[in-house]
């Protein structure tokens, strides 16, 4: 599964930022289904509580939204390290005004503090692939009849023998073949083509 995912999770439509640029609001929903449990994610990794992180991710989608117009893939980094850059500092503007306060109620101040002024990308990246492929495999699994999900799911996640599954689905081998690539084909056109 995890060749599977990284493979298709390494980066997002290049079509879904550019309809998002163009304000469509298809492409908000597919964006936010897609990053919100990740921005959350971040959020919670620097300590935040369940409702603090929310806030966070609001503003950082609210930031998106005025900034989208702003990304452009420029070959070095891609839009989950963009949106990281985005989160980061709304991470940092929370904790001061948070700073202002008599008492910090739902923050580790110490996780907030060690945010690092740059990520080194490696990590951000693989974190941020593996959960962004999952999510993106909950949302798509909705396009699928069941058969064809549990053939994919068995192939590519559980690495059961194609021939096993054909027999338990009661599916052909080359059926199952097919309902791993057409899930993979789809995963890929819904993260494919940026780094």
């Amino acid at each position: 599964m995890e060749k599977a995912l990284s493979a298709a999770s390494e980066s997002t439509s290049q079509t879904l930022l550019r309809r998002a640029q163009q304000h469509d609001g298809d492409a908000w929903q597919r964006l936010a289904q897609l990053y919100t449990p990740l921005v959350y994610g971040w959020s919670r990794r620097a300590g935040l509580q369940r409702s603090d992180a929310a806030d966070v991710g609001q503003e950082v989608f609210r930031t998106l939204a005025l900034k989208i117009g702003d990304f452009q893939q420029d070959g070095g980094s891609g839009f989950r390290a963009w949106l990281w850059g985005i989160t980061r500092n709304k991470l940092r503007e929370f904790r001061r005004r948070r700073a202002a306060e008599p008492q910090l109620a739902g923050v580790d101040e110490a996780k907030l503090a060690d945010i690092p002024e740059e990520e080194t990308g490696e990590f951000l990246l693989a974190e941020s692939q593996a959960r962004l492929a999952q999510r993106a495999l909950e949302v798509l699994q909705t396009e699928f009849e069941e058969r064809t999900w549990q053939a994919f799911w068995r192939s590519a996640v559980e690495e059961h023998e194609t021939a096993d599954i054909a027999a338990d689905l009661q599916m052909t081998v080359h059926a199952v073949r097919q309902a791993r690539y057409r899930v993979l084909r789809r995963l890929r056109q819904e993260l494919a083509e940026l780094s």
